[in-house]
């Protein structure tokens, strides 16, 4: 293998890997589109003018035809669908720099909203609104003309812009929060519990159908606590045997240990100081990448 064919490909993999993750949601399925446009440009990557923008190229064409095949198992997933959760330990910087690093293009809301795009409305709006290339270069990536493009970013743009974040919370702050969240947790203290969550939270859960999880989105705060008082009534206190702070999608999160498994929870905190969102993950198949 040429080294500067390795090298040029090796310079793009983390912008390559970012962008198939937020094409697919999944760690898993985003490493192995990296893979499979490493095999392509080994093959055909020799006199590229442009290496980036071929990779892009390859890597969104590849994340397209993914989502099309996982069509029919999305439909028929048990229970509301999560994305793989982006794990970084605390002491990782984000790349401020690099528009593919914003936290608020990494949050769970975002990929969330990104879930109701098509294949395509997803490719534009990411490669124009968050990787910021023109809609000309969007067009030959896509094959498709300028002026459908253009209609295709902004159709996705409408359904996404209310899961951008209005405001910004400090990150000791949210850390902190998830922190008194573990420690309510812990004590089984629902009415600490109670206090940390904003009255219309939501708590999304996802177990795939092969852990036990909330089948429906739970909706306010009295909706959630009436959770953590059913999972204690009936199966007392869930021994925690290890527990991690750590950066899930750019924000605050947990990584616990449990008697079944590796769970993890995401917070997205609220501008009242309380939190707004908690995304829990138990689905074994989106945790394997721990």
């Amino acid at each position: 293998m040429d080294v500067a064919l390795t090298d040029a490909f090796e310079a793009n993999r983390p912008r390559l890997r970012r962008l198939a993750y937020r094409m697919l949601g999944s760690v898993t399925e985003a490493e192995d589109a990296v893979q499979d446009a490493w095999l392509r440009w080994s093959r055909g990557g020799d006199g590229v003018d442009d290496p980036a923008a071929w990779l892009v190229r390859v890597v969104t064409r590849l994340c397209i035809d993914r989502l099309r095949a996982a069509k029919a198992e999305r439909a028929a997933y048990r229970g509301p669908w999560l994305p793989e959760p982006l794990i970084e330990p605390l002491i990782e910087p984000m790349t401020a720099d690099d528009p593919v690093e914003r936290a608020e293009e990494l949050s769970i809301a975002f990929l969330l909203a990104l879930e109701r795009l098509s294949p395509l409305e997803r490719a534009v709006f990411l490669l124009h609104d968050v990787f910021d290339q023109d809609y000309a270069q969007v067009a030959e990536t896509l094959e498709r003309s300028e002026a459908a493009v253009r209609q295709l970013a902004s159709r996705a743009r409408s359904h996404v812009q209310d899961a951008r974040p209005r405001f910004t919370v400090d990150r000791d702050k949210a850390m902190k929060l998830a922190a008194a969240f573990a420690a309510a947790s812990a004590t089984a203290d629902t009415g600490a519990l109670s206090e940390l969550l904003a009255e219309d939270a939501i708590m999304v859960s996802d177990g795939g159908g092969k852990r036990i999880a909330a089948l429906r989105v739970l909706v306010g705060r009295e909706d959630i606590i009436g959770l953590f008082q059913g999972i204690l009534w009936r199966h007392g206190e869930m021994g925690v045997q290890g527990l991690e702070m750590v950066r899930i999608n750019g924000g605050p999160g947990l990584l616990l240990r449990l008697h079944d498994g590796p769970e993890t929870l995401a917070f997205e905190p609220g501008e009242d100081g309380r939190i707004a969102a908690i995304y829990v993950m138990r689905n074994p198949d989106k945790l394997r990448h721990l």
